[in-house]
């Protein structure tokens, strides 16, 4: 296995933090929370450009993204979702998936905002504890579509 997946996976928490999967595609929460519901779609497998892709990985991909939307759209009714594919420093095929929102949310005692609203989104954020990671992790599980 390639050093660069290893990392991320390490980074990005996939053990802990994944909310579901495919045979090739990860769905996880994103450890630095932008807005709420942020989320990491990646690769299953080592592969560092989008043009290596299967044409499997890539219907597959189609399947994952309608599935990730609705459900995001039926646990946090997010107003626009963006999928930032920048892998300029994690040389792994994943996408940052950014619920997007024009009114702030109350979740796990939490006042979310959407700092970036309507423009691209802001990505950097404060820490979040590991028991809302779990919590946004387990209610996204309990809402799969």
């Amino acid at each position: 296995m390639s050093k660069n997946y290893t990392d991320f996976q390490k980074k990005f928490r996939l053990s802990e933090l994944v909310i579901v999967e495919t045979e090739y595609w990860r769905w996880s929460v994103r450890p630095v929370h932008a807005t709420l519901g942020a989320g990491v779609l990646s690769a299953k497998r080592p592969v560092e450009t989008f043009s290596e892709m299967t044409e499997e990985e890539s219907t597959d991909l189609g399947k994952m993204v309608k599935f990730v939307e609705e459900t995001l759209k039926k646990t946090f009714f997010y107003n626009r979702i963006n999928y930032l594919m920048l892998m300029m420093v994690d040389f792994h095929v994943h996408f940052h998936v950014i619920p997007r929102y024009d009114r702030d949310i109350e979740f796990a005692g939490i006042t979310w905002k959407d700092k970036g609203w309507p423009t691209p989104p802001v990505l950097d954020a404060e820490a979040i504890r590991d028991d809302t990671l779990f919590l946004i992790r387990d209610t996204l599980k309990q809402n799969l579509n």
